[in-house]
């Protein structure tokens, strides 16, 4: 049984925080912002030590797991301190981070070194043309340096993630699936999320459901049901023959928040309940009201997890469901 104090009114029991460190990103992904993003001025971003404060108060109301998110946390100049300085905390299972990979190749043995214990790693496409094109930027083999450096490192755990479109990238799943088990990682595949307004694609057309790409990877690998559980909504399947583990992030065709253990809390310091619904609790000017005063900021986050709704709701069509970019919120 978990001691997380956390506990919202449908008893679920938050032991996960996400935590932003940037809304910067050197790529531009389609699907997570816009091609001229305007980032938030760098004062409204929580300092390091801001940072480490929210992570500090989630680790003594029982949160055993942090990853680390942005934007690209990499670009945060001062991250290696504040992870190590998590890094250190024997009251967490495990400390993670989402990154695009760019900055791998130079960072990834620092990170190691910090304590960071898992790398999910953005991969959406192994064509240096359709890299492009998803990340408006031609960094493909920026990003397979940063894998391959990664991978030398003994990171507990290293995760491909692809957001899989139709029409634009659903041909290459098998191919991202074989680069996996060619090098011993695991990947999940995410149905796109209707956060923010996006016009390099219509979502509806697009939409490729996890079912797709499932039966996509069974007419060639054998998939076999995994308990693997990394805290987090992928639902795993083994690859038969190797140690390779597919998951699935099906937000709309699998909803899972009735499993949800987990709570975001943005670069400017947003208490985010829910990737699904715009409310958040501004965590950043309480701090700077009352700097110092960690028994204020805890309650203010065990009083905002009793408005935690009980499920998201995303549809395909193209309606903006949450204005705001992935970017912002966090991975």
């Amino acid at each position: 049984m978990s001691d997380s104090r956390l506990v919202d009114p449908f008893g679920r029991r938050i032991t996960y925080l996400r935590l932003s460190v940037t809304d910067r990103c050197d790529f531009r992904c389609t699907y997570c912002m816009s091609e001229d993003m305007v980032f938030a001025p760098r004062a409204q971003i929580l300092s390091l030590e801001e940072l480490y404060a929210v992570a500090d108060a989630f680790i003594a109301l029982g949160v055993k797991r942090i990853r680390v998110t942005g934007g690209e946390p990499l670009v945060r100049k001062g991250l290696v301190g504040l992870l190590a300085k998590l890094g250190a905390r024997e009251e967490l299972d495990d400390l993670a981070i989402t990154t695009n990979g760019s900055q791998l190749q130079t960072l990834a043995a620092q990170l190691r070194e910090a304590g960071v214990d898992r790398l999910n790693i953005s991969l959406d496409s192994l064509r240096r043309d359709r890299f492009a094109e998803f990340a408006r930027r031609d960094r493909l083999d920026q990003v397979l340096a940063g894998i391959e450096a990664a991978r030398a490192c003994g990171f507990r755990g290293i995760k491909l993630n692809s957001v899989i479109q139709k029409g634009r990238n659903d041909d290459e799943v098998i191919d991202l699936v074989a680069f996996a088990v060619e090098r011993g990682l695991d990947i999940s595949f995410i149905e796109e999320m209707p956060l923010g307004s996006v016009s390099s694609h219509q979502r509806e057309i697009t939409f490729c459901s996890s079912d797709e790409v499932r039966e996509r990877i069974e007419a060639r690998y054998t998939l076999v049901p995994s308990d693997h559980a990394t805290g987090g909504p992928s639902r795993y399947w083994q690859v038969a023959g190797s140690g390779t583990r597919v998951g699935f992030i099906s937000p709309h065709s699998n909803n899972f928040c009735g499993s949800c253990n987990r709570v975001r809390v943005t670069a400017e310091g947003k208490l985010v309940l829910c990737l699904g619904h715009e409310g958040a609790l501004d965590l950043k000017s309480l701090m700077r009201r009352h700097p110092g005063d960690a028994e204020r900021l805890r309650q203010a986050i065990m009083d905002a997890l009793q408005l935690k709704p009980e499920k998201h709701h995303f549809r395909t069509d193209e309606q903006v469901q949450v204005v705001r970019f992935m970017s912002m919120t966090g991975g």
